[in-house]
């Protein structure tokens, strides 16, 4: 793989870099999986690497990174911590992302930009609810902000809130009050009044995203932090519309849960060249199935490296690359990634799912990557419709 090195090599792009990276997140893996928690030491590591404020722009001191090198660190990041790297993500995608630069107060969005570059900054968009569910499928949320003298009064629940209890900002999805309505984001401090985080996130796997409940009663916002409001109609996807978001989505999760499966792969040849059953007398890599086997794990996350890089590359330099396609590319690694790992799991037996062993670990991770919008049955039906012209 190449390597790509930012400017005056801050911070380390390198493939050593970031494989020792891997490393270091791996240590504490487990300790997360077993004792969920906000990544905290974690996120410390990131933040002396000079990784938090990765995708933001030069001029405002950050790395000004695309596709292509966000991605290989988000790859190293989840290898090592897959949590760790969902969290990231969302910071990445928000300082990508070109319309902070068009819609919203300069000021603002230079503060949010300069903390991460620092090492702090961590957002999260928080959009999904106990009744809407997620926004992907359509519907107003039920958060709704209050005009006040001073700005704003939110109210409303928010399920799934990845990185809930260790982020620097919340950025929540809510209409507002007035008639017509009015539709978008308003950046809160989790300090504020009116929040609380009910710790209910108790998953198959991902146990460090803390993507805990998060319920907000006439907590105030200022009138400078309702970022982006409109009309629910403009909120809508048009011909022509710029489709990073999307792409940043896809690319992100695909690259976080094939980190997971190559994880998985690296234990898996470790297990097998050590592992020498007396009746064999030899290592269970030297048996012709058991290659056979792990060439299939290979391919699949060769496929999945060649998906993921072609796009971002194309992406980067400004080629065409549709919502359609790159959420195609997010479902076949997903299914590449967990079939992977489940091939893990057919050459070890009993070890693959004892506790004791990470193997166990990755793949409950692994199938986390099925949950994450848009889903299969949206992907598949956008891209069946696009492929018959409809």
């Amino acid at each position: 793989m190449a390597t790509h090195v930012l400017a005056e090599d801050f911070p380390d792009l390198s493939d050593v870099a970031l494989d020792r990276l891997t490393r270091e997140l791996a240590h504490r893996a487990q300790d997360y999986d077993r004792n969920p928690r906000f990544p905290r030491e974690n996120f410390d590591i990131l933040a002396r690497e000079g990784l938090i404020g990765l995708t933001v722009d030069r001029r405002l001191g950050g790395g000004g990174a695309g596709f292509v090198d966000a991605l290989r660190v988000l790859g190293a990041v989840a290898k090592g911590e897959p949590s760790t790297a969902l969290i990231l993500f969302m910071t990445y995608a928000f300082h990508a992302a070109p319309e902070k630069g068009r819609r919203w107060d300069r000021a603002i969005y230079e503060r949010l930009a300069r903390e991460a570059v620092a090492g702090n900054g961590l957002v999260g968009t928080f959009r999904v609810e106990p009744e809407l569910g997620t926004p992907v499928r359509g519907g107003l949320p039920a958060t709704t902000a209050r005009k006040t003298d001073n700005g704003w009064s939110l109210s409303g629940e928010k399920i799934y809130s990845t990185g809930s209890s260790g982020l620097d900002w919340f950025a929540v999805w809510a209409k507002t009050d007035e008639t017509p309505l009015r539709l978008g984001l308003f950046l809160v401090r989790p300090d504020s009044a009116g929040i609380e985080i009910v710790p209910e996130w108790d998953h198959l796997g991902m146990r460090a995203t803390v993507s805990h409940k998060v319920v907000f009663t006439d907590t105030p916002v200022p009138a400078a932090l309702a970022v982006d409001l409109r009309p629910p109609e403009d909120w809508a996807p048009r011909p022509g519309d710029d489709t990073s978001a999307f792409q940043w989505n896809a690319l992100a999760i695909a690259t976080i849960y094939d980190g997971v499966a190559r994880a998985a792969r690296d234990w898996l040849a470790g297990y097998l060249n050590a592992r020498k059953p007396a009746n064999l007398g030899a290592a269970l890599a030297t048996l012709p199935r058991v290659q056979e086997k792990f060439g299939e794990i290979e391919g699949l996350l060769l496929t999945n490296r060649v998906l993921i890089e072609t796009a971002a590359r194309a992406a980067d330099a400004g080629l065409p690359v549709t919502a359609s396609e790159v959420n195609l590319i997010k479902h076949l690694a997903n299914a590449n990634a967990i079939r992977a790992v489940e091939l893990g799991l057919e050459l070890t037996g009993n070890p693959g799912i004892s506790r004791a062993n990470p193997l166990e670990r990755h793949y409950r991770d692994v199938l986390c990557s099925r949950i994450h919008s848009p889903q299969a049955d949206t992907v598949l039906v956008a891209a069946g419709r696009a492929g018959l012209g409809q």
